[in-house]
């Protein structure tokens, strides 16, 4: 008797062994997949991601909601040949577009400080340069080339990707902004479409 208990015992303690076992290989499943899945490279139609980036010169800067007004987010560097051509023609489009409610963010991935203070004096850059030396939001935004703009619409969401140095006083760059101030954002489902297209 004392038998056939031990091994009703053992039989179920196996039972319960393999039941946990299994458990434990799909929880650890369920949590590798939840933990190491990063988000991928912003698409057109993507909201624009909350961020916090020190500004040069300033503290930090926080961005916690694109809607309300076009916003472009230049990634670039001072040691990017593109990215120093670009600088002039992005600096005077900043201006214009400033009384419209466009907002420029430059995002500068320099390791130096200095060199990028003073290249910002040098071109006199008017508009907010973050720093992002370890390329974090680069890579949350997925660029891979510099410079790299996005342009967000009134609600927020992804309109435009351009890769490499743009000419932002081509009268089709500024038409197509112009567009997105004047397109008035709805806010009826989730299934909307972003303003924007190919400019």
């Amino acid at each position: 008797m004392v038998d056939v208990t031990k091994r009703r015992l053992a039989a179920t303690a196996a039972k319960l062994g393999i039941r946990a076992g299994v458990a434990c290989v799909i929880v650890g499943a369920i949590l590798v997949v939840a933990f190491t899945r990063t988000p991928g490279p912003l698409r057109i139609g993507s909201r624009l991601p909350q961020f916090t980036l020190p500004e040069m010169n300033a503290g930090d800067f926080s961005l916690r909601n694109g809607r309300h007004h076009v916003l472009l987010v230049n990634f670039w560097a001072t040691w990017c040949p593109p990215c120093v051509m670009e600088a002039p023609s992005l600096e005077k489009f900043a201006q214009q577009m400033r009384p419209l409610g466009v907002r420029l963010v430059g995002v500068s991935v320099d390791q130096s400080t200095p060199d990028l203070e003073k290249f910002a004096a040098g071109y006199r850059l008017t508009f907010p340069i973050l720093r992002d030396p370890r390329q974090a939001l680069a890579s949350r935004f997925g660029t891979y080339k510099f410079p790299e703009t996005y342009i967000f619409d009134r609600d927020g969401r992804l309109a435009e990707k351009i890769i490499g140095a743009a000419d932002w006083e081509d009268p089709r760059m500024i038409a197509f902004v112009e567009s997105l101030v004047r397109w008035p954002p709805v806010h009826v489902s989730g299934d909307q479409k972003p303003a924007g297209g190919n400019w």
